[in-house]
């Protein structure tokens, strides 16, 4: 059973808007209203049976504040789910498994570190990966001009399949 819904992005105006942050961007369509708490580095909340947790540190260092919340409240690796941008899917398609690679996600890398598991859930939004270019770079800028208007659509996929049934693994979508 899922107790903890971790969405990754890095704090700071100037990262708002990236891909990087698509993760703080669900959280921020499913819970608007919800009252967000400073806590272990990270904004906290409860929202029915769940905590949420939005870290405040940087990206690279989202397993602190996912292990202080976890041993606070008592919560295993197996009943965490961790929302984030993934450069190995498409844009539009969002998935939802257990385990699985890293990926070169040093959001990713940092909670397997910190919890010693990495048989947490994923929910992979997938940004694309860049033709050319900087990766670095790719995920700390905006979402094109082409992309921002179908962004609605894609978290809309991706809090379906968050709220859904997590029995049959894994489950993708995509907005073909």
């Amino acid at each position: 059973m899922v107790k903890l819904i971790v969405f990754l992005g890095n704090p700071g105006k100037n990262y708002s808007n990236t891909r990087h942050n698509v993760g703080w961007m669900l959280a921020d369509r499913m819970y608007p209203s919800t009252l967000w708490q400073q806590k272990f580095h990270a904004e906290t909340a409860s929202e029915g049976a769940f905590r949420l947790i939005k870290p405040q540190t940087y990206m690279n260092e989202s397993g602190i504040s996912v292990r202080a919340c976890c041993d606070f409240f008592q919560i295993k690796a197996e009943e965490v789910v961790v929302v984030h941008d993934d450069l190995e899917l498409p844009f539009g398609t969002v998935r939802i498994q257990k385990g699985g690679g890293l990926q070169g996600h040093n959001g990713l890398r940092s909670i397997k570190t910190h919890l010693g598991s990495d048989c947490f859930l994923r929910l992979r939004i997938g940004i694309g990966r860049p033709q050319r270019g900087d990766i670095a770079t790719f995920v700390l800028t905006p979402f094109s001009k082409e992309e921002a208007p179908v962004l609605p659509l894609i978290l809309g996929k991706a809090e379906r399949l968050l709220t859904g049934d997590f029995s049959t693994l894994p489950v993708t979508d995509s907005l073909e």
